[in-house]
């Protein structure tokens, strides 16, 4: 199959080219009208597919919820914004929740399923700390040890690629070096970490930061914290909700400014009720939570900010229109950099020969005209 376009994004750049796709892969990058093409898609803007590295479910389902069919359904239909992979995202519970919710995720990966690929999960909780810890239910936060985490990745055949943490209440660093001696993305969130404990986290092996702005402790000039440190880190990843609730678009700006275009990692933290009606109220991680008309979902008791509905198609219409960030900046904090910090970008993140032909089709308004996982198409 060969598919064309007068703006294809090549090497940083929209080049007028075509894609020749062969068993999922993408074998050629060609010149504009070269060899007869299959679909031509005139000056539409052709992208590699979004990779969503932290989101907790849609549609009414929860990675927590540990069903398949759920699971499936999620995966059938989210590359109608545009992503071709994603890591399901657990929140807090106890050890039989989690799980039963990491076992699942396996059990879909081992036996298949169509849509967008599971690249791993995202584990975020319970090891995090009380006073950040945002919608996660405080009773089941505990502290994390080597072993417990051995149980749960034995569970999940593995498959827990990122884990979220308050790496200042790991002893010694313990376990977070650990992971980091085993390949798993250590990024620290829903922590009262300093400057200071950050810099040594980092130093100890943590890679990344969790929802930068939120669930960590605030910039002063006098007292940086860790969005200080998730700003003056240049080479550390940091994922962002790019909703414009979470942040602002003034925020958002001032953000990608300091990483620049190669480690800011946009994510959308969605939950289940993405993809339902404004007002719905659903339990997540034992807490009630509402969908508000704007796209955000705030727990009822507090009101508090507890994720979001925020499609990646939409977020990277926020981040160039609303929040002015450069266009390959933002691409890439959607596709390029999480395969970089999940060290898949020899096949994900980019349109060159070789790599998994996974793409967008994006209207001017950012709509999503045609999504391909692995060169079939999935919307």
């Amino acid at each position: 199959m060969i598919i064309q376009s007068k703006r294809v994004w090549v090497l940083g750049q929209f080049l007028e080219a075509q894609l020749e796709i062969e068993n999922g892969t993408i074998v050629n990058v060609l010149a504009y009208g070269a060899k007869p093409v299959d679909e031509d898609y005139g000056d539409k803007r052709i992208v590699p597919g979004f990779i969503d590295i932290h989101t907790h479910g849609a549609y009414g389902w929860d990675t927590n919820d540990a069903t398949e069919d759920g699971l499936r359904n999620w995966m059938k239909h989210i590359p109608e914004e545009g992503v071709t992979a994603i890591c399901p995202t657990t929140i807090t519970q106890t050890e039989e929740v989690l799980t039963k919710a990491v076992e699942n995720v396996a059990k879909v990966v081992r036996e298949g399923y169509e849509g967008a690929e599971i690249l791993g999960i995202h584990f975020e909780g319970p090891y995090l700390d009380m006073k950040y810890k945002g919608a996660q239910p405080e009773q089941c936060i505990v502290k994390g040890t080597i072993e417990q985490f051995e149980r749960f990745q034995n569970a999940a055949d593995g498959l827990i690629k990122i884990i979220t943490m308050a790496t200042e209440q790991d002893d010694d660093f313990a376990l977070t070096k650990y992971l980091a001696d085993k390949g798993v993305v250590v990024s620290i969130g829903h922590s009262a970490a300093t400057y200071e404990q950050a810099s040594m986290a980092v130093a100890n092996g943590a890679k990344s930061m969790t929802h930068v702005f939120n669930g960590m402790t605030a910039f002063h000039h006098r007292d940086p914290g860790l969005v200080g440190a998730a700003m003056r880190f240049r080479d550390t990843y940091g994922e962002v909700i790019c909703d414009g609730n979470h942040s602002t678009p003034a925020a958002l700006n001032d953000y990608y400014t300091a990483k620049g275009r190669d480690y800011a990692i946009m994510i959308t933290d969605a939950l289940m009720v993405k993809g339902l009606p404004t007002g719905t109220k659903v339990l997540f991680g034992g807490n009630e939570i509402e969908l508000y008309p704007d796209g955000s979902a705030h727990l009822t008791s507090t009101k508090g900010l507890a994720g979001s509905t925020l499609k990646v198609n939409e977020g990277l219409k926020v981040l160039v229109e609303k929040a002015l960030v450069p266009f390959d900046a933002a691409l890439n904090s959607c596709t390029l950099n999480p395969a970089r910090l999940l060290q898949i970008d020899d096949r994900k993140g980019k349109l060159v020969a070789g790599h998994d032909a996974d793409i967008v089709v994006l209207n001017d308004d950012y709509s999503v005209e045609m999504t391909y996982v692995k060169g079939q198409k999935a919307f």
